[in-house]
């Protein structure tokens, strides 16, 4: 069936969408080689710069991709779901494990890379969580939140600090909610600054470049409130992810 020429703008995207539906559509399927530019800018009413790009869209969505000498070919039917996609879908337990493993490593390298200034940043960033205690759980999770990011930037990784920027929007209101629901900062047995002591500890330990404190400091935090979010203290959870709330708690 031949394809009904484009409305003026934009151009682009409507040339992917109309191309992308062609694929997940089952008209070109995997292993099919799509016909040139020159073919699809008449069958579309565009420029072949605009074809161009359109087919650029659909290889960064994991639908296409160029051969050298051979042409364009389909090598999937479905968009590939994008990483954000795939963190806010994921169970925060999940998210938490590599957030473990990306943070204890970023930790050790604060320590051997950290600059006067970041030492700054971070002793500043501790005294702000102490601080939130006086507040509510919203803003003690962002000082938490804060200072681990301090100690992330302080390893002086763009790749690492990236990381864990992602894992901050889907981790956070699960740690509000883990907060809560465990009275970590209220009741008996709750304190206003949960953590306090491990989290100055692991500041002292990038101060002095004790990279195996650092380390092992911020692991045993980190478990202890993987273990939390896993138990969520059996009671009904609030954090799973959506479709999944009739299981335990998915705490971070």
């Amino acid at each position: 069936m031949p394809l009904a020429a484009l409305r003026p703008t934009p151009l682009i995207e409507q040339a992917a969408a109309r191309l992308r539906e062609e694929i997940t559509g089952g008209h070109w399927p995997v292993g099919t080689r799509l016909p040139g530019e020159t073919t699809l800018a008449k069958t579309l009413g565009v420029g072949r710069s605009t074809v161009r790009e359109a087919v650029r869209v659909l290889a960064g969505a994991g639908l296409v991709q160029a051969r050298q000498g051979s042409g364009v070919f389909v090598i999937a039917t479905e968009p590939a779901e994008d990483w954000p996609a795939r963190l806010r879908r994921a169970a925060v337990t999940d998210v938490f494990e590599v957030r473990m493993l990306v943070e204890v490593q970023a930790a050790r390298l604060a320590a051997l890379r950290r600059t006067d200034a970041d030492l700054t940043t971070l002793n500043a960033a501790l005294d702000a969580r102490s601080a939130a205690a006086a507040g509510d759980d919203a803003a003690f999770v962002d000082a938490d939140i804060a200072l681990h990011a301090a100690v992330v930037g302080a390893a002086h990784n763009p790749v690492l600090t990236d990381l864990f920027a992602e894992f901050v929007p889907r981790l956070r209101q699960a740690l509000i909610d883990l907060v809560d629901l465990l009275a970590l900062r209220t009741g008996t047995t709750g304190t206003p600054n949960p953590g306090d002591e491990a989290h100055t500890a692991l500041v002292r330990a990038v101060e002095q470049g004790d990279a195996d404190t650092a380390g092992r400091v911020l692991q045993a935090e980190l478990e202890q409130t993987l273990t939390r979010l896993r138990d969520g203290d059996g009671r009904p959870s609030r954090m799973a992810p959506v479709g999944q709330r009739d299981e335990r708690p998915q705490p971070e």
